[in-house]
C-alpha cells in the first residue's frame, strides 16, 4: 500500500497484489534516474557514434582456438600455422617485427611470415578452377562469356561478400579495422593456398566450388554479361553453327512518332526464329532481339537447367599449368 498525490493535489492510496494475493508496495522509479539517461544519452551523440571494436580486444578472446573453430565451422582440417600466416597481412607482419626490435628483441626472432605467397597460390587456384568449371557448366558460351563470368566471381567485391560472411573479419591480422574489401578478398584467396597446402589442391577445389562458384546460384547471368556488340557477335556466331545470316524483321509497331513508340522486332536465320525484342526504336529492339537470341543459342536463359554444384571436376580438367 503507497500514498501518491494526483492531479487534483489530493493524496490517494493505491496497493499491488502479487500472484500469491498478498499485499506488496508498488516500486517506484528513482527521481534521479530519468535526468541521468538523458546526459548520457546527450554525451553519446555529442561524441558520435563509438567505433568498432575488435573481438581481439575481448578478455576472452583466444586466437588459437578460433582458428581452430573456424577450420570445423567449414569442415576443413588444416594446419593451425599455415591458416595463422593465411590471416597475416604484410602491413601487420611489419607492423609487429618493428615493434619487436624497440623492444630489443633478438634479430632471429623477428621471422614473421605474411600470407603473400599463400594469395598467389590461392588466387591461382580459385582462378583455374573457376575457368574449368565455367567450361563444364556453360559449355555454349564462348571463351569471352566466361572472361567475364570469371572476372565477376573472382572480384574484390564477390570474393569478400565470402570471407565476411565465413567469419574472417575478426581473425584477420591487419593494421587497419574492420578490414577493407580487398584484405578480405585477398584473405580468402590466402585460405584457399593454405588449404591446399594441407590438405591437397583436390580439397582446395571443392573449397572453390562451394564458396564461391555458388555464388552464381540465381543470377541473372545477362546482368553479368552483357555483349557490346550483339548483332556482330550473333553473326558470327552463326557462321560457325552453319546457321545462315541472322536477318532482323520488324513483328510490330505501335505508338509511332510519340514519346510512348514500341517497336517489336525478331531475328531470323535460315527461316528460323532466333529470338526478339522490344524497344523505343528499330535498333533498340534490333539489339534486345539480337541479345534474346543469343541467350537461346548460349544456352543462358533463366529457364535453363540450374547449375550442378556438386560436380567434383578431376585435376586433369583443371588448367593449373
Amino acid at each position: 500500500m503507497s500514498l501518491f498525490r494526483s492531479a487534483t493535489g489530493v493524496l490517494c492510496l493505491t496497493r499491488s497484489i502479487n500472484v500469491a494475493g498478498g499485499v506488496q508496495p508498488r516500486r517506484h522509479i528513482k527521481r534521479w534516474v530519468s535526468p541521468t539517461l538523458r546526459e548520457l544519452a546527450h554525451r553519446v551523440q555529442k561524441q558520435g557514434p563509438q567505433k568498432p571494436e575488435p573481438r581481439s580486444g575481448f578478455i576472452e578472446w583466444n586466437y588459437r582456438s578460433e582458428l581452430f573453430a573456424f577450420g570445423k565451422r567449414l569442415n576443413e582440417e588444416f594446419q593451425l600455422p599455415l591458416l595463422q600466416t593465411a590471416f597475416m597481412q604484410s602491413t601487420y607482419a611489419h607492423q609487429e617485427q618493428e615493434r619487436q626490435r624497440k623492444l630489443g628483441i633478438a634479430e632471429a626472432d623477428l621471422q614473421r611470415g605474411d600470407n603473400s605467397e599463400l594469395i598467389a597460390k590461392g588466387a591461382h587456384i580459385a582462378k583455374a578452377y573457376v575457368e574449368a568449371y565455367l567450361r563444364y557448366a556453360l559449355p555454349k558460351v564462348p571463351e569471352i562469356g566466361h572472361r567475364e563470368i570469371t572476372t565477376y566471381l573472382l572480384s574484390n567485391e564477390s570474393l569478400a561478400h565470402v570471407s565476411l560472411h565465413l567469419g574472417t573479419k575478426d581473425l584477420i591480422l591487419s593494421t587497419e579495422y574492420p578490414p577493407s574489401e580487398e584484405t578480405l578478398a585477398k584473405t580468402l584467396q590466402a585460405i584457399i593456398g593454405a588449404l591446399a597446402d594441407s590438405n591437397g589442391v583436390e580439397r582446395a577445389f571443392l573449397f572453390v566450388r562451394d564458396f564461391i562458384c555458388t555464388q552464381l546460384n540465381q543470377k541473372d547471368l545477362l546482368e553479368i554479361w552483357t555483349p557490346e556488340q550483339p548483332m556482330q557477335l550473333l553473326s558470327d556466331v552463326c557462321k560457325q553453327r552453319n546457321l545462315g545470316e541472322p536477318e532482323p524483321r520488324l513483328l510490330a509497331d505501335c505508338g509511332k512518332n510519340t514519346v510512348l513508340a514500341a517497336y517489336n522486332v525478331g531475328i531470323y536465320a535460315d527461316r528460323k526464329l532466333l529470338g526478339k525484342g522490344f524497344g523505343e526504336n528499330v535498333q533498340q529492339a534490333t539489339e534486345t532481339a539480337a541479345i534474346d537470341a543469343l541467350q537461346a543459342l548460349f544456352d543462358m536463359h533463366d529457364s535453363r537447367r540450374p547449375f550442378d554444384f556438386r560436380v567434383q571436376l578431376e585435376a586433369q580438367h583443371v588448367r593449373l599449368g
